[in-house]
């Protein structure tokens, strides 16, 4: 497995651009994304395209915006605006429309004014992480404990606010592969990225596993023989939004 780690649910990647147009719910910047199977890798195989093959158990969406942008001067990201609403709406609509259900978003700095002013956020179940400015790793533990009070889930896929180039398809692609002891990430150009889905098997120990703003890397190291790769990189962006520079993705 590569060393590709992504946020929130792994810590920070060295950032390599993935290929092909950015999927965003609607036509992204530069084109329309294109469609297609996303040929599936776990264990140095190929596995059946994620696309083309019907999810085993239900899945649930997790949101992590709990977030305060320090590199954005404060402004946290759910509040940024985002193709006339917010972009913590959008991520929702992300997960939705990826065929994710229930939805679990996690929010943390200026979290009643992220509720006041994001609409979109009904039928979604929000927790609170108080603690959000010790890591995204208290805020995953937040959300799987969410989840699992809620049950019903068999697995859930785990998307970051930050990241708006991430649409449905890739959604759908990843969600494909769920079962209650699935371990599979979105990649591009074969390294390991956003979003992550986990199991329900596998929560307890992604949780106590989960730290600071290392998220679950320890435990995708732990069982990286596991970790399905499902190569998105045709129909996604995997970029963030940390500075002020990189608000261009919001274009």
């Amino acid at each position: 497995m590569t060393d590709h780690r992504p946020r929130g649910t792994e810590g920070r990647p060295d950032r390599r651009p993935a290929t092909g147009a950015g999927a965003g719910g609607a036509e992204p910047p530069g084109g329309r994304a294109r469609t297609g199977g996303g040929a599936a890798r776990t264990g140095g195989h190929t596995a059946p395209a994620a696309g083309r093959a019907p999810g085993r158990g239900r899945v649930a969406g997790l949101l992590l915006a709990a977030g305060g942008g320090r590199r954005l001067g404060g402004r946290p990201k759910a509040l940024l605006p985002y193709r006339g609403g917010l972009l913590v709406e959008h991520a929702v609509e992300v997960l939705r429309a990826g065929g994710c259900g229930p939805v679990h978003v996690v929010l943390g700095a200026q979290a009643e004014r992220v509720r006041e002013r994001a609409p979109g956020l009904a039928g979604c179940t929000v927790a609170v992480n108080e603690r959000w400015e010790s890591g995204m790793g208290s805020s995953l533990r937040v959300g799987l404990d969410s989840l699992a009070r809620a049950g019903g889930a068999d697995a859930v896929l785990v998307l970051l606010v930050d990241q708006p180039g991430i649409g449905p398809e890739a959604v759908a692609r990843v969600r494909a592969h769920g079962a209650r002891d699935a371990l599979a990430a979105a990649s591009y150009g074969g390294r390991r990225g956003h979003p992550v889905l986990f199991g329900a098997e596998r929560w307890d120990e992604v949780a106590a596993s989960a730290a600071g703003d290392r998220g679950a890397r320890a435990y995708l190291a732990a069982h990286e023989e596991a970790v399905t790769l499902v190569e998105c990189g045709d129909v996604a962006e995997e970029a963030d939004i940390d500075t002020p520079g990189d608000l261009r993705h919001l274009r």
